[in-house]
């Protein structure tokens, strides 16, 4: 079985940092394309940055020059940097990966519980 959980959340003053992380574990082959996506109330899920195994980032325009995403193959794990935090980035925030669990196995998506993010005015 394989587990995403993400942690570094909080309430923070505009114009304040936060860094999240997520760390996947159980059995894992390779993992492949790593995300993170936010949810605030009322509004769909939608994705904030996307990394893949190469390591090669894009994000969303409107995190763009603010947030960074980042990952450690070697401890499976991915990070979300964000800097000057706006009260619109307050949403919970979930960490996604699409994981091979054996060589020549299926690919299959997992999602972390998420982490609250909260930004004050």
């Amino acid at each position: 079985q394989v587990q995403l959980v993400e942690s570094g959340g909080g309430l923070v003053q505009a114009g304040g940092s936060l860094r999240l992380s997520c760390v996947a574990s159980g059995e894992i082959s390779h993992i492949g394309d790593m995300k993170w996506f936010r949810q605030a109330p009322g509004i769909q899920r939608g994705v904030v940055a996307t990394i893949t195994s190469a390591g090669d980032p894009t994000y969303v325009d409107s995190v763009k020059g603010r947030f960074a995403i980042s990952r450690d193959n070697a401890k499976n794990t991915l990070y979300l940097q964000m800097d000057n935090l706006k009260p619109e980035d307050t949403a919970v925030y979930y960490c996604n990966a699409a994981i091979q669990q054996r060589k020549w196995g299926a690919w299959q998506n997992y999602w972390g519980q998420g982490t609250q993010v909260t930004v004050s005015s």
